[in-house]
Parts: C-alpha cells; sequence; structure tokens
C-alpha cells in the first residue's frame, strides 16, 4: 500500500443514513403499502379508502385512494389507474399527486363547511376535519375528503403529521438528504425526446454544426470552474481569441461572465450575452482590443442590448408576482369582487411584464434578422433577465427550439449550463426570500402566449408547459436545484460517502476516481449514478399524462441551414462604414457609442417611467415592426406576437388552479360537451370532404370542355 502523505484527513459520512424522526411519528414498514419510498425515505402515516377530489364545471368528481405522509411528501395513491399502461409503469414522484413537503403553503383543515383552521405544528385541532385542503407552490391545490367510516380520528393523525414533518424537513441535514435522495438509483431511463444537456464540448460543437456558424470554436478555459464558477465548463467564442488572451479579458466584466456566443441567425448574425462591465477596471489598449474581437467576432456592426431598460427587473418580477398570488389564490372567505377583479389583475402588472418581454424579444429578433452583426444582451449579472431574453429570441427566430427536443435542450442551454440561480429564484425551502423571484415563470408564460397565437408552430402542448412549470418545484430531479454546472459538481463530492483532500491536490474529484468496493476495483460511474433530471419524464408522469405533452397541428417544414455570409437586405437602414462601429439600443433606437468602454456606469441608460399608449400608438408600433420583415429565407421563420392587450391573456390553467369556483373553466370538459364537440367535428370534415369532391369534380369537367373547345377550334 502506498504511504499516504502526512497533511490528509478522511471524510466519511453520508447524509441519507442521518434522519430526524418524531417520536410521535412512527414508521410504518413501506413494504406492505402501495408507495414505493425513495431511499432514505419513511412512512410516518398512512390513510385509506381517502378521496381526492377534483372540480368541474359541473360539479365534482372523487378518486378513491391511499393518503401517504412520509419524511419528504405527501402523496396520494389512487386505487384504479385511467389505463393499464399506467398501472404498469411505477414512478417514482407522481406530480400529479405527490407534494414534496418543502412545497406546502398552508394545510386547512375544514369541518361542516364551517369550521376551517390552519393547521400548524404548535396548534393542535380541537375537531374532526372531514376535508383537508392542502395549497402549495405553483397555484396548486389538493382537496381530500375522508369518509365518515371511522377516519376522522385519521384525519386528525394525518394533518398533524403533515405539519409536524414539514417543520422537520427545514432541518439542513433532512434538506440534504432529500435533495440526494436519489443519487443512488436503480433503474435507468431513456429520455422520451433526446436533450442536450450542454455539459460537455461535444454539446456545443454539435449546436454550431446545427446552425452552420463559422468562426467560432469551444474553449476549455473554464473545465475546473475555477475561471468563473457561475459559467459552464464549456463555452463558445470567436477562432481568432486564444485562451491566452481571453483569460485577460474576465477581470473587466461583473462576475467575471465575459461576452458568450448563444446562437446563430441563418442570415449570418450572431447573438451572444454579457455580464456588465466592470467599472473599478482600467483596461489598456490590450485588453480593448480582445474585448472587441469578443464582441465583434467575425462582424463589422456590434449592437449592445442594456436588458434593463426596458424589461423588469428581478424585484419588480417578484412583487408583481406576489399581487399575482394573492390575487389567484385568496380565500374563499374573503373573494375579491367580480368587478374589480380584471382591474385588480391590471394592477399586479404581470401581464405588463409579459408584454415588455414578448416586445423586446421581438425588437432584438429583427435585429437579428435585418443584416450581418453581433447583437450582445448585456445585464448586470447576466443570470436573469439576459436568460429570459436570450432564450425568447431563439423561441421566436428558430423552428428547431419550437420542437420538444430543441425547447428542452434550449432550457439546458440558456437557463441551466447558463448559470441561473434557481435555488434562490425558486426558493425550494423557503431560506432567501428577498432574492425568490419566478423569472422562469415569466419565459413560460410568454411561451404561452406565443402558442395561443401561433398554435401549429409548436410541437408541444399547454400540458407540457404546466407539466415543465410544476416540475421547478420538483426536488427529487437535479435540473432545478442547482445553481450551475460547479455547484452540481461540488454537491455531488460533498454528498459522496468519502472525500479526500491533500496540500497537493485539495479536493479530490471522486466522480472520476478509483473506489474500492467488495474486493474489486470500479469506477465510481459504475457505482453510483447521477441523480434524474427533468427531461426524464416517465419518472414523474405516467403514459396517459405524457400523451398530452405532443401537439398533433404541429406542421413541420424543411428549413435550410445557411452557411453563414448573410443577406445583406435592408441594409439601407443604418449607415456603416468600413470601420468596426458599436451601436447601442436605446428607445427603439440605434445610437453610436463613444468612448467603447464606458468608465462610470455599468448599464448603457436607466428605465424611464411608465408610458400610457393609447391602442392606436400601439397598433401604429406593431404595425411599424411588422413592415420591416422582409420575405427572405431568414425571416420566414420568424414569429412575431402581437403585444396588445386582448392579445395578452392570463393564463388561467395555470393561475386559477388552486381556486375551486373557476376550476370548472380550466379543467377537462364533461362527457357531454365532448361529445357534442365531436359532432360539430365530424360535421365539419364532412362538409371539407364534400367539397374537395365537388372541386375535384368542377376541375376534371372543365378540363373537359377545355379539351372539347381546342379540339373544335
Amino acid at each position: 500500500m502506498l504511504p499516504r502523505p502526512k497533511n490528509t484527513f478522511t471524510l466519511k459520512q453520508d447524509p441519507r443514513e442521518i434522519m430526524v424522526r418524531s417520536s410521535k411519528s412512527p414508521i410504518i414498514n413501506h413494504r406492505s403499502i402501495g408507495l414505493k419510498c425513495l431511499p432514505g425515505e419513511h412512512v410516518h402515516e398512512e390513510s385509506l379508502r381517502v378521496r381526492k377530489r377534483l372540480h368541474f364545471k359541473d360539479g365534482y368528481h372523487d378518486v378513491s385512494g391511499s393518503l401517504y405522509c412520509t419524511s419528504y411528501r405527501i402523496a396520494f395513491r389512487p386505487d384504479c389507474f385511467t389505463s393499464l399502461q399506467d398501472s404498469s409503469e411505477e414512478v417514482i414522484f407522481d406530480s400529479d399527486n405527490d407534494i414534496a413537503l418543502p412545497c406546502a403553503d398552508r394545510i386547512l383543515a375544514v369541518a361542516h363547511q364551517s369550521k376551517v383552521k390552519v393547521v400548524t405544528p404548535s396548534l393542535s385541532l380541537k375537531f374532526d376535519p372531514e376535508e383537508v385542503l392542502i395549497y402549495y407552490r405553483g397555484f396548486r391545490l389538493m382537496h381530500f375528503h375522508f369518509s365518515d367510516n371511522g377516519l376522522k380520528t385519521e384525519a386528525v393523525n394525518m394533518t398533524n403529521t403533515m405539519a409536524k414533518n414539514q417543520q422537520v424537513i427545514n432541518s439542513v441535514v433532512q434538506q440534504e438528504a432529500m435533495l440526494r435522495s436519489l443519487d443512488k438509483r436503480e433503474m435507468t431511463t431513456a429520455m422520451d425526446y433526446p436533450t442536450r444537456m450542454f455539459e460537455s464540448a461535444v454539446d456545443w460543437e454539435n449546436e454550431i454544426e446545427r446552425l452552420g456558424a463559422t468562426g467560432l470554436r469551444v474553449t476549455p478555459h473554464n473545465e475546473r470552474c475555477d475561471t468563473c464558477t457561475s459559467l459552464s465548463k464549456y463555452f463558445v467564442v470567436p477562432c481568432k481569441l486564444l485562451d491566452n488572451d481571453l483569460k485577460k479579458t474576465f477581470a473587466h466584466f461583473q462576475l467575471r461572465r465575459i461576452p458568450r456566443w448563444s446562437w446563430h441567425h441563418p442570415g449570418g448574425s450572431d447573438l451572444l450575452r454579457s455580464a456588465g462591465f466592470q467599472t473599478n477596471t482600467d483596461p489598456d489598449k490590450e485588453d480593448v482590443r480582445l474585448i472587441r474581437s469578443l464582441l465583434f467576432g467575425n462582424h463589422t456592426q456590434c449592437v449592445i442590448i442594456d436588458t434593463s431598460e426596458d424589461l423588469p427587473s428581478v424585484a419588480d418580477i417578484q412583487a408583481s408576482f406576489l399581487k399575482l398570488r394573492a390575487l389567484c389564490c385568496s380565500d374563499t372567505s374573503t373573494p375579491v369582487p367580480n368587478d374589480k377583479w380584471l382591474s385588480n389583475l391590471e394592477g399586479t402588472r404581470w401581464l405588463d411584464h409579459v408584454r415588455s418581454c414578448l416586445k423586446k424579444a421581438s425588437e432584438v429578433s429583427m435585429l437579428l434578422s435585418e443584416r450581418n452583426r453581433s447583437v450582445v444582451l448585456q445585464e448586470l449579472d447576466d443570470r436573469d433577465v439576459n436568460c429570459l431574453l436570450t432564450s425568447l429570441v431563439q423561441v421566436l427566430s428558430d423552428p428547431y427550439s419550437r420542437t420538444l427536443s430543441g425547447f428542452q435542450s434550449l432550457v439546458q442551454k440558456e437557463w441551466v449550463s447558463a448559470g441561473h440561480p434557481f435555488m434562490q429564484r425558486i426558493n425550494h425551502f423557503k431560506q432567501s426570500d428577498k432574492e425568490e423571484s419566478p423569472v422562469f415563470l415569466l419565459f413560460l408564460d410568454c411561451v404561452w402566449q406565443c402558442l395561443q397565437q401561433f398554435p401549429t408552430a409548436f410541437e408541444f402542448t399547454e400540458s407540457y408547459l404546466l407539466a415543465l412549470h410544476d416540475s421547478t418545484y420538483n426536488l427529487f430531479c437535479s435540473t432545478f436545484t442547482h445553481n450551475c454546472q460547479w455547484d452540481r459538481i461540488r454537491g455531488s463530492q460533498r454528498h459522496s460517502s468519502s472525500q479526500t483532500y491533500t496540500p497537493v491536490n485539495g479536493w479530490r474529484d471522486i466522480v472520476h476516481e478509483k473506489i474500492f468496493l467488495n474486493g474489486d476495483y470500479k469506477t465510481a460511474e459504475e457505482v453510483k449514478s447521477s441523480p434524474p433530471t427533468v427531461w426524464e419524464w416517465n419518472l414523474f408522469y405516467h403514459h396517459s399524462r405524457r400523451q398530452q405533452f405532443h401537439n398533433p397541428m404541429f406542421r413541420t417544414r424543411e428549413q435550410a441551414v445557411l452557411n453563414g455570409n448573410g443577406i445583406m437586405h435592408n441594409a439601407d437602414k443604418l449607415d456603416v462604414s468600413n470601420t468596426c462601429n458599436v451601436y447601442l439600443l436605446s428607445k427603439g433606437v440605434l445610437i453610436l457609442q463613444s468612448p467603447f468602454f464606458p468608465r462610470k456606469s455599468v448599464t448603457v441608460s436607466r428605465r424611464g417611467g411608465r408610458r400610457s399608449l393609447s391602442v392606436e400608438s400601439l397598433l401604429e408600433e406593431e404595425k411599424q415592426l411588422r413592415s420591416n420583415i422582409s420575405s427572405e429565407p431568414s425571416t420566414m421563420d420568424l414569429l412575431l406576437p402581437l403585444c396588445l392587450g386582448p392579445w395578452v391573456r392570463l393564463w388561467k390553467r395555470c393561475y386559477l388552479r388552486c381556486a375551486t369556483e373557476v376550476q370548472g373553466d380550466i379543467q377537462r370538459p364533461s362527457m357531454a360537451s365532448l361529445a357534442e364537440e365531436l359532432k360539430i367535428l365530424e360535421d365539419r370534415l364532412n362538409k371539407l370532404h364534400v367539397n374537395s369532391e365537388d372541386q375535384r369534380h368542377n376541375g376534371l369537367v372543365t378540363s373537359d370542355v377545355n379539351g372539347i373547345s381546342s379540339s373544335y377550334r
């Protein structure tokens, strides 16, 4: 055996073995019940013959099943499934019937429809509840009804156990064990839709090849995540910039997040994203030249867009979201009057933020399609609004991003790999309320608005967007439970069973080292598989639900990828000299930037006050924007959504799910209405078939008449 260095110590700890158990919540043998527990999970309370109540337009429907409260979640398992294929599948976390304990906001106990009490660990119930309502994250509600066959006592025990386990889950040890409960999986599943994770250089190289971009390369300069911890290991920069020159530019940008390539337009333009300039550095001429090389790439014109000018800030999004949640999840005891509901909705300014994001994305998409240029989206820290705008621009401009595989790859590239702080913005464990802000939800809302206006341009459906929205609160997958790639690597090392530190090598990457197991040497990959991602839908949704993800109206067409030379149409809109110029987009106008490197301010300009525009002026703006669209191949796939009031609507199926009195309008229709709708569709198809036959017959008659006339002549 090799001698061990003197200054070496070994840590051996497995947080999955450390469980905080309540003495008043005995652990039930979960092998004899219908719930398959996760590693380290234990069932503390179970209730049979519980009815889950689903509200519809013509009343409600009860689903019988069993209710469980474990150390990690609240789970409901129905007695029967909607299809045989669903009954044969085994999901580890049923997103339609399971609630992670940290995601439960309020637990209400109801008796005789008059006694309503919020269940807390410190207060005990003085009555036997007949119903339990659980409001949880994502505007969702689960309504359980306990029958009269001696289950009222079980209802008391169940509600008390829920409240106590929710308090226990706030401990750090329990949180770590919950997040790492799936580090060791017995099952390996394949993704329903192939997705690029953008955690390797190969994924970035394939993306460059798919888009037909030239003059770009993948740099491994941040491979150890030591240059910038919030960036991914690999990113794309111009070929003419070497790594030795690249490392000189990091110090001149906030959080060391330099300008990086994101997407290539078929017309030749490139989309980049960057953090704000550092104001306490003094770059010399060589550094300025290197920064210009990053910004321009292979172009002679660069347009810098300050995303803080017209778009909401993180604080604005959170303030608007809190008002929206208070409006949509208000207590039934104090409902908002119908005549004030729409005015209160407008007062939240949530739809205003959706409009501003759609409008800004349309402007950037038009800039990319007009001519061959470099467009740089600049945000102070490049981790929030830049993620939203960069993704939305690609949804509007790239048909591949509107497919299931392309959209999932887009989220991986511009959100997960780019370092969006999901843990702070989603705030799973409610530990950083000041940093909470649903930026990703705002992006999904914008995509839903586009889906409503262009229903045949997207391969996915509203049900898919809802599933993705709900999955952001899924603590049993690794996609939204880390802030960056470095955080994932550090987490996998920290929660492994053994770590070794040496002064020379530091913390050794045990993921790629050999470990001794049962007398044989095996790689860690052979022993420990990575936790599942959100894209492994079969682990979280049954087959019948996943079938609703695909849009049957989606139309595909061939798209030619250009060689990147660009199409110089609409070039007379801006006079460009032979020298390289930097322009700023401010209030829809391109302004020449001089000097190039700002000294006193990080952002380009300050966002002005809210303007109240008339409908006529808004129509004129959208008409002017659409008049710039040409018929060139580079703009044929461009989507420009309407941003007027009637076109930007509330996402009812998402935000009104917890209001039982309006759930009937957003849930599945009744059988009678479905039969009526099918009858109407059948009549329309018959009419279309008859019309096509008549047109075909008329065409044959016309051709025969023309033939007879020509013969007569």
